[in-house]
């Protein structure tokens, strides 16, 4: 078994890094560090860090069936599904055995003129646009053959449900588990008050533009990465011909990742 070992600014003297690779080392697998390119026979990703490193990691992958897991290195790491710790750390010899499930998570494919070079424009998470200034936007939307009331907000969340508890949940949008097959649209900071987020089946073709009136830029957003686009640009949103392929471990689920890491049902009367 080769594994590939990604992280940013990674201190590779770290105990933790040394400690996982030796017992992956005493497991029989071949590892190596990863900036990028994948060697040929790589058999799966370790992404050391946070959610940001997860996404960077996905992105590296470029579409590709490489089994990913999220080891967490950082803070929250809500997507991350194990951590490093003094003791059995029994994840690993559970990785190296097989025993852990791959779930196949949805990516939005999102399409413009105005994509900068070397963006990669798929998102685990998320798509936004928002305003640059303080103007709010006009945000037009069609879904299909069918369009949306205009939105007037400071932008618009789509998200996939690996992405619902990030962004959109954060500008009100529901919590869906990742096995869902649909794409959530809310507005952030809408003016109308009678916009409330809405859950689209995954096969829907979505097409966004903005308007200003007190300027001529806003911000789009492809999880982690953005960059500026002039009023008047579309972009047309789909579902991922490609699935990310993310390994989840016997105590990793996503109940569990909702009541430990976001505290969710979290009331003093459950002690009792």
């Amino acid at each position: 078994m080769t594994i590939a070992i990604y992280g940013r600014n990674l201190d590779k003297d770290d105990a933790r890094v040394w400690l996982l690779l030796g017992r992956l080392s005493a497991g029989g697998a071949k590892t190596y560090f990863c900036n990028g390119d994948l060697q040929p026979g790589t058999d799966m990703v370790l992404a050391l860090g946070g959610d940001g490193t997860f996404l960077r990691a996905i992105n590296m992958l470029r579409g590709r069936s490489i089994p990913i897991a999220g080891i967490n290195f950082g803070r929250l790491g809500f997507l991350t599904s194990a951590k490093v710790e003094e003791g059995e750390n029994t994840w690993i010899e559970d990785l190296l055995q097989g025993n852990y499930t791959i779930q196949k998570r949805i990516l939005l494919k999102v399409e413009s003129d105005v994509i900068p070079h070397g963006v990669y424009p798929f998102s685990l998470n998320e798509f936004s646009i928002q305003r640059q200034n303080p103007a709010m936007l006009r945000i037009d939307i069609g879904i299909g053959d069918g369009r949306l009331p205009a939105y007037w907000a400071d932008g618009a969340v789509v998200s996939t449900p690996t992405g619902s508890t990030a962004y959109s949940l954060s500008v009100g949008g529901p919590i869906v588990t990742p096995d869902a097959d649909v794409f959530i649209l809310s507005p952030i900071a809408p003016h109308n008050l009678n916009v409330r987020p809405i859950v689209l089946p995954a096969d829907s073709r979505l097409e966004i533009s903005f308007t200003s009136k007190s300027s001529q830029m806003g911000v789009a957003t492809l999880d982690n990465t953005s960059f500026l686009v002039p009023v008047g640009t579309k972009f047309c949103l789909s579902k991922a011909e490609f699935s990310a392929h993310c390994i989840r471990f016997r105590d990793g689920g996503f109940i569990d990742a909702l009541q430990h890491k976001l505290l969710w049902g979290e009331d003093k009367r459950n002690a009792f």
